[in-house]
């Protein structure tokens, strides 16, 4: 059973951007061609693929806050265990960032 469900969920959309631009950045230089004879990969400049980096540490930080505040007026946690998890996972994306 999950918990949570203030935001009726949709703190997992986040996960599902963040997932699609990593595959952007992932195939931009792809040379490959598709069914319709396109290249797969869109070729990008390196600014712009900074951007795109951001944009992902940035949907990844806002999963962890909704996700915490959430289960918070969800009921689920109480104020010392949000902070609690909150500063844990905040320390995880900073630990995976380095």
């Amino acid at each position: 059973m999950m918990s949570g469900g203030y935001f009726d969920y949709q703190q997992y959309n986040l996960d599902q951007m963040a997932d699609e631009i990593l595959h952007l950045i992932e195939s931009n230089e792809d040379k490959t061609v598709n069914d319709w004879g396109d290249r797969k990969g869109r070729f990008y400049s390196a600014e712009t693929i900074q951007r795109f980096k951001e944009a992902v540490d940035a949907l990844n930080l806002a999963k962890v806050y909704v996700q915490r505040i959430d289960w918070l007026v969800s009921g689920d946690d109480g104020e010392e265990s949000f902070h609690n998890r909150l500063n844990k996972e905040l320390n995880e994306l900073k630990e995976c960032d380095q």
